[in-house]
């Protein structure tokens, strides 16, 4: 199985995300967003094979979310995709894409069901216990 996750790694949700796919036994390919963003094509790609739409993808906390006025419901997808491309910042993460599908694991515990192989269980940074059935115990 072929595992990518687009990564923050400051981000405590992108590195308990990335520890989990590492425990259930993938080697993940490993994408620093910030560093590297993707094009605008795949971008969008990601967007529709998440099934969400680009302001879902959007970040507001610690991004120039509020200053660039992305709040207004009147922008455009088109719009929201420049900020985006132009801000990298402002994509939510992290993304996880396998052979099982895409998505924004925020919570982290989203990315089980995308892999083969499920840790079992799994402590988060915080002490949070979380398990393949997807809900915290």
């Amino acid at each position: 199985m072929t595992v990518t996750i687009y990564h923050n790694p400051a981000c405590g949700t992108s590195r308990n995300t990335l520890e989990m796919i590492r425990q259930s036994g993938e080697d993940p390919q490993v994408i620093e967003y910030l560093k590297d963003p993707p094009s605008r094509e795949r971008l969008v790609e990601l967007i529709d094979a998440m099934g969400v739409r680009p302001r879902d993808l959007l970040r507001e906390k610690g991004t120039p979310y509020a200053e660039l006025g992305l709040g207004d419901v009147s922008l455009s997808d088109d719009a929201l995709l420049n900020a985006m491309m132009t801000h990298p910042i402002l994509i939510n993460r992290p993304i996880v894409v396998t052979d099982r599908g895409a998505a924004l694991c925020r919570p982290s515990e989203k990315v089980l069901p995308l892999l083969a192989n499920p840790v079992v269980t799994f402590t988060k940074e915080d002490g949070e216990v979380v398990g393949a059935s997807g809900s915290a115990s």
